[in-house]
């Protein structure tokens, strides 16, 4: 069994406001900007009193990139975080995260005092080619361990094509 390179599957970048109205319109509307692509509204799974939130009520907001855009979007957050990327921060399967504190600090964007600082996760999600397998619809089936990524070849993929350092 021939074993492929890594690809991006995708790239979720998700921002949580904790609360609905005119901040959670905000942070769509700038969300919809970094990202080029229309964002949509995530629901409270809880309700807590404690903070204000009911069950139900629209609390964040998320994009999933995918190719081009996934990538391009990748590279201006990698460089907020200044290449850097800690080795905890990937799974088993060569997945990782991140968090970026201030929008601000991704390249080209300027702060804008009717909008206000936000915050962000990246999640990418690595595969390779054939993996799809295992979420269509029709004969679905189970994907050989050998065909997985790892942690390890994870860390590769994304030092070699990103130029990234693994603290």
């Amino acid at each position: 069994m021939a074993v492929t390179d890594p690809r991006i599957q995708k790239v979720t970048v998700h921002m949580a406001v904790g609360e609905s109205g005119e901040l959670l319109q905000k942070a769509s509307k700038l969300l919809e900007e970094l990202t080029g692509q229309k964002p949509v509204q995530r629901m409270a799974k809880k309700t807590n009193r404690d903070f204000g939130i009911r069950k139900g009520e629209p609390i964040s907001t998320m994009v999933t990139l995918r190719g081009e855009p996934a990538e391009v979007f990748l590279r201006r957050a990698l460089e907020a975080l200044e290449n850097k990327v800690s080795a905890r921060t990937f799974d088993t399967y060569g997945n990782f995260s991140f968090g970026i504190r201030e929008h601000i600090d991704l390249p080209g964007v300027r702060y804008d005092p009717a909008v206000g600082i936000f915050g962000m996760d990246v999640c990418v999600t690595l595969e390779r080619i054939g993996y799809r397998i295992s979420r269509r619809k029709l004969f679905k089936k189970a994907v050989h361990p050998s065909h997985r990524l790892t942690k390890d070849q994870g860390i590769e993929f994304i030092m070699n094509k990103f130029g990234v350092d693994i603290a």
